[in-house]
């Protein structure tokens, strides 16, 4: 029996004073946030050494004994102290992080980057009722667009907002009984830009076409304002109200997008590790190939990256094995049948054609795709290794 943590993101269904409540203490987060990444750069230019925790704690000292008590901010003290106390322990996490080479140095926050900030219950878990509606701790209650199907345990909240929505997440401890039994034991998957993946029994799957016509409806509204006036922060020119009311459609419509790729996604690699048990797909250069200027939009919009995270995430919920196979293995260029590299096969050649004397002979042809799929099904083990999750709580 698998233990994890799980998360549970609804969407919010609020009125006018709602919203402006929760504006405020998205405000409240980011100057906080900011507030103390400033206080950590200016102890690192005085040369202060210590440890993130310490710094951090030290600033924490000042916002409370000084800033707060100071005219200027006494707005603070009507707003949940509980965001106040979230943003410090999430700049003393990304510090964290930096140090430990996994992101990038922290960097100030900025309202159209996106709003959100998170709250918990100091007296423990709460448990939160079926229904329309949900209780957030130091905020209130607040109504849902849809009903909670069941009880749920849990101490922290985050809420966020995207594209003219406001969303409420939270975690929650859950045992996953992995399946015992999958339909099919072995399968080799081909990632492709004409062809999402194809898999080694030869089933090919498609992108999504209600995202290429949403990105074409994107690009469309994008060109129709291409020579508008859209406002400009340097030159002290402030947005119209057409200007405001482009970039909210602007942003629906990235939502809309970035949502059906999600969409896909879930479902594509949730459907494979129900069938399948043992999962092999090819260690991608993404980065690298996010170089090539001709399929660098293809590549970044299908989310390859993405699609081996989630993989290797759901092998512990579903009891799968997912394996990397390298990515300097000729899956592509070696024949499947007799193992024959074909030194010479271009981008544009989408049949394989093996140049040996027997499949010569035979009149063997297979669909480029397929054939790197069965390649990297029967990939020798030297080439071949487990993928790892990013962290053990990665939902």
């Amino acid at each position: 029996m698998i233990k994890a943590m799980y998360a549970i993101k609804v969407e919010l269904k609020l009125n006018n004073k709602e919203q402006t409540l929760l504006r405020k203490h998205a405000g409240f987060s980011r100057f906080i946030y900011n507030y103390g990444l400033a206080l950590m750069q200016g102890l690192e230019r005085d040369g202060i050494v210590g440890g993130y925790g310490k710094k951090v704690k030290a600033i924490r000292k000042v916002l409370t004994n000084y800033t707060k008590k100071r005219q200027e901010f006494q707005w603070m003290s009507k707003l949940s102290s509980k965001v106040y106390q979230s943003s410090l322990q999430a700049l003393e996490n990304a510090y964290r992080r930096w140090g430990q080479g996994i992101a990038d140095r922290p960097r100030f926050k900025r309202r159209k980057d996106g709003e959100s900030f998170t709250v918990y219950d100091s007296n423990g878990k709460v448990l939160l009722s079926p229904g329309k509606q949900i209780k957030i701790p130091t905020l209130g209650t607040f109504r849902l667009k849809e009903s909670l199907p069941c009880r749920y345990v849990t101490q922290t909240f985050t809420i966020s907002y995207r594209a003219g929505k406001w969303f409420v997440s939270f975690a929650i401890d859950a045992e996953k009984i992995p399946p015992t039994y999958h339909p099919e034991e072995k399968v080799g998957i081909d990632l492709g830009v004409k062809c999402f993946c194809t898999l080694s029994d030869g089933t090919t799957v498609e992108s999504p076409k209600p995202m290429k016509k949403a990105k074409t409806k994107l690009a469309k509204l994008q060109w129709r304002n291409r020579n508008k006036q859209l406002g400009d922060h340097r030159l002290g020119i402030k947005q119209s109200n057409k200007a405001k009311k482009y970039f909210e459609f602007l942003a629906k419509q990235h939502w809309r997008v970035a949502s059906q790729r999600q969409d896909f996604l879930h479902k594509l690699t949730t459907d494979i590790s129900r069938k399948y048990y043992q999962i092999r797909i090819e260690d991608l250069n993404v980065s690298g190939m996010l170089a090539n200027r001709k399929l660098s939009a293809a590549i970044s919009d299908l989310g390859f990256y993405e699609f081996r995270r989630q993989l290797t995430y759901k092998s512990q919920v579903y009891g799968t094995k997912v394996e990397l196979v390298d990515r300097w293995y000729p899956s592509s260029k070696t024949c499947c049948m007799c193992g024959i590299k074909h030194s010479e096969l271009k981008l544009s050649d989408r049949v394989y054609k093996c140049i040996s004397p027997i499949c010569v002979a035979h009149t063997i042809t297979l669909d480029r795709d397929l054939n790197a799929a069965l390649n990297l099904l029967n990939a020798p083990d030297e080439y071949v290794r487990l993928a790892q999750p990013e962290s053990p709580v990665d939902k």
